[in-house]
């Protein structure tokens, strides 16, 4: 396979695999890592602002290795991802999704005990949700405190960003538990100007809330940002901003993206199963690779995808039979997700398979 005309010079694909590896497989270059990681620390305006997304890679090893890197907080989507997180030695992490589970919150606190030198935070963005975190917390869970997720606009989760924000936070101050503010801005899209402006303008409201509650005496600090506006935020109302797929990038984010010098790192390798005449045939579906995108962008191809079906996918273009080819993912986080263990091209060059959380929740 070879690179369409309008693929980034960044895209350019990576050694293979050995070939006595197995199709399909979850492959990630280490050293691509290193170096988004890098490019990543300098956008967010340091290490100690950084607080990246777990959601991406699903990996106690990448934990590990941005704990190496010294990388200290860290953004999770679910418990599992707390557990995963904590079980490799991150000492500060935000669950930074609302919950009105109170089993989900339970295991929360279960590892706030387990881990009673760990900092960890929730988020909250309803009345009825604090009570359930207060329901279950004791004053010797002295390590929880909680964060009020705003709505900058994206219309998911989070508390408008007026009166009714102030008056959770107030809640949350009073149980002892409040840190400040959760904002993300998904839903900010646009060229890089149209981007600032939006978040200038979220970051305002924001900065509103906090002054107002310096005024009662109550300190806040805000978590904000993903990927197209991490690098945005001012850094007097973000403490921590939280891009999520620069780990291992894309095929989308290394275009639309492109100023921050990310490359992709993680790739499903598939073989060439069958050939009819101007198609291919991998034996990677939707069960390989991006399940969550529109079919014709799940992967990057020079041809059409034709069809995906569980195990295998057809695509205009030529191959042999039994070639093995990269596929680039349009959505990493969710191609992670399929995969309990990945096979590594280690910075020194070597192959390893390493674990991956898979689907756990």
């Amino acid at each position: 396979m070879t690179t369409s005309s309008n693929t980034p010079a960044s895209s350019s694909l990576p050694e293979l695999p050995p070939d006595t590896v197995g199709t399909p497989a979850f492959v990630i270059y280490e050293d691509r890592v290193l170096h988004n990681l890098k490019q990543t620390v300098a956008a967010a305006g340091g290490r100690d602002r950084l607080m990246p997304h777990l959601k991406t890679h699903r990996a106690p090893w990448i934990v590990r290795l941005l704990l190496q890197q010294g990388i200290t907080s860290f953004k999770a989507a679910t418990v599992a991802e707390v557990e995963m997180a904590l079980e490799a030695g991150a000492q500060n992490v935000f669950w930074a999704y609302p919950t009105a589970s109170r089993n989900n919150i339970g295991r929360f606190i279960a590892c706030a005990r387990k881990w009673p030198n760990s900092k960890l935070m929730g988020a909250v963005d309803t009345a009825e949700a604090l009570a359930m975190w207060q329901q279950q917390l004791t004053p010797q869970d002295a390590n929880v405190r909680l964060l009020v997720d705003l709505d900058p606009g994206l219309r998911r989760t989070g508390v408008p960003m007026n009166e009714a924000a102030l008056s959770l936070a107030r809640a949350a101050a009073k149980a002892g538990r409040f840190d400040g503010w959760h904002i993300y801005d998904g839903h900010v899209k646009g060229t890089r100007d149209e981007r600032q402006a939006q978040v200038n303008e979220i970051a305002g409201k924001v900065r509103g809330l906090m002054d107002a509650l310096r005024a009662e005496g109550i300190e806040s600090i805000a978590v904000a940002g993903g990927s197209y506006t991490f690098d945005l935020w001012p850094s007097d109302v973000a403490r921590h901003v939280s891009p999520g797929s620069w780990t291992y990038s894309s095929a989308q984010h290394d275009i639309e993206l492109a100023h921050l010098g990310w490359v992709p790192a993680a790739f499903v390798l598939a073989t060439v199963a069958s050939t009819r005449g101007g198609t291919v045939t991998f034996d990677a579906g939707c069960k390989a690779i991006s399940p969550d995108k529109p079919l014709a962008s799940r992967f990057r191809w020079d041809g059409e995808i034709i069809l995906m079906n569980e195990e295998h996918t057809v695509a205009r273009g030529s191959g042999a039979v039994g070639e093995r080819v990269l596929l680039m993912p349009q959505h990493a986080c969710t191609t992670a997700y399929l995969y309990d263990t990945a096979l590594v091209r280690t910075a020194d060059g070597d192959w390893e398979t390493r674990p991956q959380m898979g689907n756990r929740r």
